[in-house]
């Protein structure tokens, strides 16, 4: 679940970066989660 998560933030990130929204800041944002959603889930998988 936190992979579809992951992944569902990263590809919101990218259509803020193509459609260029006003909303920069928040797409950053999302972009940040995604990452430490990432991390939890490989220090998770590897402990």
């Amino acid at each position: 679940m936190l992979e579809t998560i992951a992944i569902i933030l990263v590809v919101l990130w990218i259509l803020g970066l193509v459609t260029s929204s006003t909303m920069g800041g928040f797409i950053h944002v999302l972009l940040v989660i995604a990452i430490i959603v990432i991390l939890i889930r490989v220090v998770r998988g590897r402990g």
